[in-house]
């Protein structure tokens, strides 16, 4: 499905992006995003006509402490720098113990604050990101990683969706207090999906929340298709078959990848994996994982999910997740010299997509899946 594709909101992007490049080159030392260096008007062009959304990329903010709002980020030029036009702006509560209700309604919070300072908004339905990407304006999803804020009340649900809420992923690396299911990397205790978490798929379904099974393992996978009425997603991982060449990353990243029978559930439901940058060492590498994945569910299944960051950690979350190579949006690979989805364009045509398949996985597949979950 194409949104807003008409002759004048190519050319807006393009111009705007190309703005970007070059005020950037203007600047003295040339930063690592900038694209003097190369790339074809082919693959600019593509990038502009098919407008990326990544669909989990993390925005840490401040969850608790004096300074919560925290300092002011450049969220729409770093989308701009990345050529992505929307993103599903991601955050997590269970990095510390206790209290993940409060952490969840801070971050919100905060959240509200940086999109005000960027002049940005939520997108709330398909109409809105077709409206935003019309208008050449970045757009976020909102989305959480992790059900724990909801400590066993349902009706959190709802009051998250009032909030702007429309993308909850159950699970994440802990166990909620109030679990929702097995998690992939932790030993199997709870039988696959629970009780509660069968109620909040359902509460989601009846809202309008698109469903995110990332960190599910199996059994979880297989109980909450059978649960849901709409399409789900796995919004970051890579395939099993897929490691990379770093012998310690795939050592320690291979719990986080997923068989082709998981992926195959999921596409079969009308859903799609999300394709992260993880284990790939450079683009063409991650456009090769890209293609595994699309042989093993179809074009129609696969989009980007980098689990990357458009903006680095906030303080309180440096001291437990410190910063390494591949953590940045525009700095997801080394000597980087280029903004993310304009590098990720040119690997994709370098391994044979063409620009229609590109357009489905950078962001035709997302919309239809969340247009099918929100309504």
């Amino acid at each position: 499905m194409k949104v807003g594709t008409g002759t004048c909101s190519r050319r807006q992007f393009v111009a705007s992006a190309m703005m970007a490049i070059g005020a950037a080159a203007l600047g003295g030392a040339r930063p690592a995003w900038s694209q003097r260096d190369a790339l074809d008007p082919r693959t600019l062009r593509i990038a502009a006509e098919t407008s990326g959304i990544d669909i989990h990329n993390h925005i840490d903010v401040p969850l608790t402490g004096a300074g919560m709002l925290g300092p002011d980020l450049d969220l729409k030029g770093e989308m701009q720098r990345a050529g992505l036009s929307a993103i599903c702006m991601t955050f997590a509560t269970d990095y510390q113990p206790g209290d993940a209700y409060g952490r969840f309604l801070n971050a919100l919070a905060a959240m509200d604050h940086q999109l005000q300072h960027n002049g940005m908004k939520r997108s709330l339905t398909v109409a809105d990101l077709a409206a935003a990407r019309r208008n050449s304006q970045p757009t976020v999803i909102q989305a959480v990683e992790g059900a724990h804020f909801l400590e066993g009340h349902l009706e959190r649900v709802e009051e998250a969706y009032g909030r702007g809420l429309r993308h909850l992923g159950l699970l994440h690396d802990s166990d909620a207090t109030v679990p929702l299911g097995d998690v992939y990397t932790n030993v199997p205790r709870l039988g696959g999906l629970t009780a509660f978490g069968a109620s909040v798929i359902q509460e989601c379904n009846r809202l309008g929340i698109l469903v995110d099974l990332a960190h599910a393992n199996v059994q979880t996978t297989e109980m909450a298709l059978k649960q849901s009425r709409r399409p789900v997603l796995i919004s970051h991982t890579g395939l099993d078959t897929q490691p990379g060449s770093d012998a310690r990353m795939a050592q320690m990243m291979r719990p986080r990848l997923i068989g082709k029978a998981q992926a195959r559930m999921v596409a079969d439901r009308g859903g799609a994996v999300g394709v992260w940058t993880r284990l790939s060492k450079t683009p063409l590498e991650y456009a090769t994982n890209i293609r595994a994945m699309v042989d093993v569910i179809g074009v129609d299944h696969v989009c980007i999910g980098t689990d990357t960051k458009l903006i680095p950690a906030a303080p309180d979350h440096a001291a437990q997740q410190p910063p390494h190579v591949g953590d940045s949006t525009n700095g997801a690979w080394v000597n980087q010299r280029a903004g993310f989805y304009f590098l990720v364009v040119d690997a994709m045509l370098k391994t044979g997509f063409t620009s229609g398949e590109i357009e489905k996985i950078g962001r035709g597949n997302y919309l239809r899946i969340f247009g099918e979950a929100v309504g």
